[in-house]
Order: structure tokens, then sequence, then C-alpha cells
């Protein structure tokens, strides 16, 4: 028996969240895909633009499958319970990752993070527009893979911070209702000189938008609609 997850508008799709599957010896994850597609013709439609993880990491539909794996599918990325936040702090350079439901406190984070050797910090955070197009948006709600996003998110800061001469690194994620001119995400970069600040920042957010599995619902004054996304030409596809 394996969990197999659903998260965005291939929860929509499906009608749940989860659901258990028993299968073969032999299985491979494309199986497991092959077995909902047949029930629901329109995840064949979108096969294209699904990603699949096994044990939140990505992976391959070829992957095989052995009993008690959790296997989710993954529409496009549009950067969308337990108790909040969850956090990574990675040691012993201080990186700092986390989702939240609460607000984001980004003078918080100014105060835990900076250090002495510090002269430059770049405060990135993304926050609710009034309007898509000219569509008057009333609030969005973010959801997320959440074990597989944290783990991303700290991947990517650690990354970053390999590549570039900063001190230390923070992404945190807000999930659920965010209305209008509330931070959905917040980037922040230090570093003893401002341009390894700004270049750090900016790629942190760059790869969270087509990295982590978090997906975005907008709701607007006559309907609402996933926010279509797309992942990174690096990610494992289908």
């Amino acid at each position: 028996m394996i969990k197999v997850l659903f998260f965005g508008q291939l929860k929509d799709i499906t009608g749940m969240r989860e659901d258990r599957l028993e299968l073969g010896d032999g299985a491979q994850i494309e199986s497991v895909f092959e077995h909902y597609a047949a029930k629901f013709p329109r995840l064949q439609e979108l096969s294209r633009s699904i990603v699949l993880a096994q044990n939140q990491q990505f992976a391959a539909a070829s992957a095989s499958v052995s009993e008690g794996d959790e296997i989710a599918f993954l529409p496009p990325v549009s950067g969308g319970s337990d108790a909040y936040p969850k956090e990574i702090v990675h040691a012993p350079e201080g990186h700092y990752f986390a989702l939240t439901r609460d607000a984001i406190d980004t003078e918080s984070l100014r105060k835990r993070l900076l250090q002495g050797q510090d002269g430059a910090l770049v405060n990135f955070e993304g926050v609710v527009r009034n309007n898509t197009k000219g569509r008057a948006t009333r609030f969005l709600d973010y959801e997320c893979y959440e074990a597989m996003a944290l783990k991303m998110m700290a991947q990517i800061g650690v990354e970053i911070a390999a590549q570039h001469a900063i001190s230390r690194i923070a992404i945190v994620h807000r999930l659920g209702r965010m209305e209008i001119g509330e931070t959905s995400v917040a980037v922040l970069a230090f570093a003893p000189h401002r341009r390894p600040s700004f270049e750090a920042a900016l790629e942190g957010i760059n790869r969270l938008k087509k990295l982590v599995p978090i997906w975005k619902k907008e709701y607007f004054e006559d309907g609402e609609v996933w926010v279509d996304g797309e992942w990174d030409d690096a990610v494992v596809r289908r």
C-alpha cells in the first residue's frame, strides 16, 4: 500500500487531497500515474506539465515503487494542518528557512540573523497585489507540499550561500489566505558587501518560484483560478 498526494488544480480535478493505492510487485511510478489518469482523463491532458515526487524527492516515472512510499502529483508551481511555523535552521552558518501561516516578520529575521561582519542586507518581499492583468483580485490562498517544500527551500538557500559571498540567507513563505498588500514570501540575504547580497536575494526568489512545490489560488469578484506556473528545466518530468 502506498500513499498518493494531489496538490493545486490536481486536487480539484481528482476531488481528493490524498488516496491509498495497492500495487503489485515491480510497479513503477508511471503505473501510479496511469491508474489515476484512467479515472481522471484531465490528468493525461496535463501530463507534460505534471512532475512526480517519491518520498519528498523529485522522481522519474520509471522509478520503482515500494510498500509504504509516498507518491505526489505536482502541478506547475506558481510562485500556496499542522502546527506552524515549520522551520529549518542550517548550522553552523545559521541560514533560516520556514513556512508559516502567520504574518512574516522580517524585522525579527533581521535581528536574529544580522552579524557584526555584515555590511549589507537585501530584503525581498513578494506582496499580494490588487489585480492580475486588470482583473481585480480579492485575495490569494497558498498551499504547498510542506515537507518537500521546506527541504527544497533549504537546499536552494545552502546552494546560493555556497555560490555567493554572503554570510547568511533566510527564505520564509506564508501559507493560507492572504489579503491585498500582505507579504507572501521573503528572501533576506546578508553579506559583508552589497553586490553579493543583491545577487543572492534575486537568485533565491527566482529559484523558489520554479523549484519549490507551492501553489497559488487567486480569488476574483467573478471567480477563482489556480495560477499557472512553470517548472525549472532541471526538474524531473514524465
